[in-house]
């Protein structure tokens, strides 16, 4: 198959839009299933795992190929809920084209613009189908004008809907002038209905008019008033979506087949191949300033992106792969060079699902799961030996809630500590550390439901039963000042001795991590230590200095310093600027950070005064209001997590169960004194306990 006639394409919404909905229709029509599963009764084929049959959500993007028109169509559904952002972000990444689904009542939801803006990150072309016309309240146009308000999508309707609500029973395509009629799983194609003849042509004058502002042979007809083809409308709309100008909508009712066969239609028209998509950048390894590209073609050197991790009881850890350039077979010795290591490739599957077909090579644009690599992670570069380079990686959000989880005895401790591996392998938005001090493990994750489904992981997947604690904000500690402090390590116990000095600055660094400068002059300490200091500074930051939580947005000067020529070793200078490194951290007004959430509350009028006057009493702050339909309003604002655990519950009993809410991570915050001296001193006695 030629390259032109390939699609990787994701499916990407707010939570209950109907992506896997949409998803089990494209695969029945595209005869990929014999049989349509419902979420509802836990049958869909794309979420086979079982925590997202219990629950009737999506958990884990999964992937799947079908054929239509002659195009192979590669897809991959994706959660909607918050707490997986992670996992729509690395599938972003790595597809060529999206359809973003937007339901027909509810319009553009919180978790609609946090997809949109991911898929602005990565420079996605997409079209939005609005799905669920055929629901009370449904309003197509509506839908389409918030996607303009709040998204800046430029969207652009090239279909009319025939009816609403209970009466949908169609849509019109505007560029070639012909209705689409919908009955149960059939479409018939007949001329426009009178009533509808009006509405077509003004939404195709419109739509004429938008395109012509990217494309001069359809501008020049238009300026004379003649007549423009459908095949050049079709074209001139392609072009523009690939350049991200315009967003195509289309519109249907998924769950009753309906749309669904032009959907397809539209994703081989408008959205782009690889070859479209064209040659990938990635960054030389030695010189960061110097760019290699990676055309899509089997003669290019070999080029791709892991993007996902799974560990499956049958064949073990699956590294799922997209690639960009030269062609890939079993038994090839490829380099990671993101960790520097060579992988050898053993099994290559091309996944259906849970199902799984083994090939003997994969080429450019295909995206496949290989077995048996030992070093690569998700974000890692597999590429050509002799050619290297690095390909951008994926933005991972930081985990803002802790859980403390316990094993019931010391024997399955161990067990529990291998699938935690596991897990954080998988998912590198979620993290596990080990207090060596209480014996706790404490994992931490996007929210409370993420940390529930980890749990029921390790029950059901990895047969580990765990006690688990109260949920906890993972708060984060920094500085607000300067501070300079020289520290002398000296021990002399008969024998060798150990010999460090260092003099250091620390620095405020907001919002750009961990820096360190080696500004030592004249050879005073020797290059071999310098590591040795940087990774006594990192462990320090690890564990965290008026607590337990981690140290960021600090930057280290390393003044000057001295060394002996025998006492002097690794182990000294690690400890000698650890040391140091909390001295003068304690010395620089330290704070502590809190993760600050955005939230998104729709809510009926009726009850806006009693969730304003709740949200603040939790510290939040309202950004804005906005009418979101009539009758109800959008509330937007930020609250500090630590306020908002059995905020659902409360919600629900203030408005009778009638708003609903979605709430991301947007940034780390400094706390008010007064909490840090509550959060300071639980500390100091949870400490006293643990000592007595």
């Amino acid at each position: 198959m030629s390259l032109q006639q390939l699609r990787n394409i994701g499916i990407a919404a707010h939570i209950d839009a109907g992506k896997t909905t949409v998803t089990e229709r494209i695969l029945f029509f595209t005869g990929t299933t014999r049989k349509m599963g419902e979420v509802h009764d836990g049958q869909a084929t794309m979420d086979f795992m079982k925590q997202e049959q219990e629950r009737g959500i999506t958990i884990a993007s999964a992937a799947i190929s079908c054929r239509w028109n002659d195009h192979q169509i590669n897809i991959i559904d994706t959660p909607g809920h918050v707490d997986f952002t992670v996992e729509v972000e690395r599938s972003l990444r790595v597809i060529d084209g999206m359809v973003a689904l937007f339901c027909a009542v509810a319009g553009v939801e919180p978790q609609s613009e946090t997809v949109w803006n991911q898929a602005d990150r990565y420079k996605v072309p997409r079209i939005a189908f609005i799905n669920k016309m055929d629901r009370i309240g449904a309003d197509f146009y509506d839908a389409v004008s918030q996607m303009d308000k709040y998204l800046d999508a430029n969207p652009v309707p090239v279909q009319v809907p025939m009816g609403v609500e209970e009466n949908f029973e169609g849509c019109i395509d505007i560029i070639t002038r012909k209705a689409y009629i919908f009955r149960d799983k059939e479409q018939e194609i007949t001329d426009i209905p009178e009533e509808y003849l009006e509405r077509c042509e003004e939404a195709r004058a419109k739509l004429v008019e938008k395109i012509a502002d990217y494309d001069e042979e359809v501008m020049n007809l238009f300026l004379d008033g003649k007549e423009v083809s459908a095949e050049l409308v079709k074209k001139a709309t392609r072009s523009a979506t690939l350049k991200l100008m315009i967003t195509p909508v289309f519109c249907g009712a998924a769950y009753k087949n309906k749309g669904v066969h032009l959907l397809l239609d539209a994703v081989v028209d408008y959205l782009p191949s690889p070859i479209d998509v064209g040659a990938m950048v990635g960054i030389d390894i030695d010189d960061p300033e110097k760019s290699h590209t990676r055309g899509p073609s089997i003669h290019e050197p070999f080029a791709a992106l892991a993007f996902k991790l799974i560990h499956d009881p049958y064949v073990g850890q699956q590294t799922f792969i997209r690639i960009y350039s030269g062609e890939l077979s079993s038994g090839m010795q490829v380099l990671n060079s993101t960790k520097n290591k060579n992988e050898r490739i053993g099994r290559i599957l091309r996944i259906h699902a849970k199902d799984r077909e083994e090939v003997n090579s994969a080429g450019p644009g295909e995206i496949v799961s290989l077995i048996g690599l030992k070093y690569t992670r998700t974000g890692d570069t597999l590429c050509d030996q002799d050619n290297p380079l690095y390909l951008e990686s994926i933005f991972i959000p930081p985990a803002v809630i802790d859980l403390k989880v316990t094993p019931p005895t010391r024997k399955e401790q161990e067990k529990m500590g291998i699938a935690l591996k596991k897990l954080s392998n998988e998912d590198p938005s979620f993290t596990v550390r080990f207090d060596d001090e209480t014996n706790e493990t404490i994992i931490s994750g996007m929210g409370e439901l993420h940390l529930e489904i980890i749990v029921d992981r390790l029950k059901h997947e990895f047969d580990v039963e765990v006690e688990v604690g109260k949920p906890a904000v993972a708060f984060r500690e920094t500085i607000t000042t300067e501070s300079e402090y020289e520290y002398k390590h000296v021990k002399q116990t008969g024998g060798k001795g150990q010999y460090a000095h260092t003099i250091m600055r620390i620095e405020p660094n907001d919002g750009n991590g961990f820096e360190f400068l080696d500004k030592v002059k004249g050879g005073n300490i020797p290059n071999e230590f310098i590591p040795s200091i940087r990774k006594g500074i990192e462990s320090a930051l690890a564990e965290g200095i008026l607590t337990d939580f981690p140290v960021v947005d600090v930057k280290v000067v390393l003044l000057d310093g001295s060394a002996h020529h025998v006492d002097s070793s690794d182990m000294a200078f690690r400890t000698c600027a650890a040391i140091c490194f909390k001295s003068a951290f304690r010395k620089a007004n330290p704070i502590l950070l809190e993760p600050s959430m955005k939230i998104e509350i729709n809510t009926p009028d009726d009850h806006i005064g009693d969730v304003v006057g709740d949200l603040n009493r939790r510290r939040g702050k309202i950004e804005s209001m906005r009418r979101h339909r009539k009758g109800s309003q959008k509330l937007n604002g930020f609250v500090p997590l630590m306020e908002m655990f059995g905020y659902a519950t409360q919600l629900r009993n203030l408005t009778s169960g009638r708003a609903n809410y979605s709430m991301e991570f947007f940034k780390y915050v400094p706390v008010t004194k007064a909490i840090q001296e509550e959060v300071l001193k639980d500390f100091e006695a949870k400490k006293k306990k643990e000592r007595e």
